[in-house]
């Protein structure tokens, strides 16, 4: 198993730095090809007394293909120097954004975007919604914060639940954990569950061996805050990494009281591969 297509997602109209910097570190570690995309959606506009305001839309769709020509040019500026294939896609669509760069996904191994702030969580004209895209990509997404330029892949630590998520999150984070230079599993122990955590951890220890990975577990004491225990180990351990399975619970719970990974795609200062 290996990664030797990576998609990264630019947002039109902002600087895209940071992902297009991450992005490139990893096909350059896997001589992997970059698959470049952004897409816009028009704005929505309502009749008003029969009229329609076509001047509107016209130049909305003028803005749209002058901020995808710029997405394209500052991809190539930025990987010209990578000496790694480039490959450049654009779209503007009246299709929900997350689903146009899911069905792009089929032609790469991993997709590289930044994580949504919060404002921007209902802005579906420019910006994906970083957990839909995961729900729907299929593909393991790197979510890359505001601020953060490189993936030295140092120290990765993988958060492990006991769930269908994050065994497919480990397994799709097989290169990078092959590629780092140290490896934690991480999972929280529950009440009277420490006998279990413990052979959940031995498991995935020595799954990790078998492919040529050394990995150490660490089992901190369960509290009322899962997400404030893992950012204090992580913050600790110097992770630089995080390897998480996506929505163990429904979207709808996560996004009423919290939830791991809202706090991993909106709080983390550190880039997070996600799966589901």
């Amino acid at each position: 198993m290996t990664c030797r297509s990576v998609m990264v997602h630019l947002r039109p109209g902002e600087p895209n730095g940071g992902v297009l910097k991450v992005a490139g570190d990893l096909a350059q570690r896997f001589s992997a090809r970059i698959i470049g995309i952004a897409a816009c959606r028009p704005i929505d506009l309502a009749y008003s007394d029969g009229f329609y305001a076509g001047e509107v839309l016209d130049q909305d769709r003028v803005e749209m293909e002058k901020e995808l020509a710029a997405a394209e040019t500052e991809f190539r500026h930025m990987l010209a120097s990578r000496n790694v294939p480039l490959e450049w896609r654009c779209a503007i669509t009246f299709a929900l954004l997350p689903d146009y760069i899911a069905a792009e996904a089929r032609c790469a191994d991993l997709i590289v975007t930044a994580a949504s702030p919060k404002r921007e969580l209902f802005d579906g004209t420019r910006h994906v919604d970083t957990g839909d895209l995961v729900m729907q990509a299929g593909r393991p997404v790197v979510v890359v914060p505001k601020g953060v330029d490189r993936l030295a892949l140092e120290h990765a630590a993988i958060c492990w639940k006991d769930t269908r998520e994050a065994r497919r999150a480990v397994t799709d984070a097989l290169p990078l954990l092959k590629a780092a230079a140290r490896v934690t599993v991480v999972e929280i122990a529950g009440p009277e569950r420490d006998e279990a955590t413990r052979r959940h951890l031995n498991d995935v220890v020595a799954w990790l061996e078998r492919h040529d990975i050394l990995a150490t577990g660490l089992m901190p004491a369960v509290t009322h805050n899962d997400s404030g225990v893992l950012s204090a180990v992580l913050e600790t351990r110097d992770a630089d990494l995080i390897v998480a399975g996506a929505y163990g619970h429904s979207r709808m719970r996560e996004w009423a009281f919290g939830g791991v990974t809202r706090d991993l795609l909106l709080k983390s200062d550190r880039c997070t591969l996600l799966s589901h």
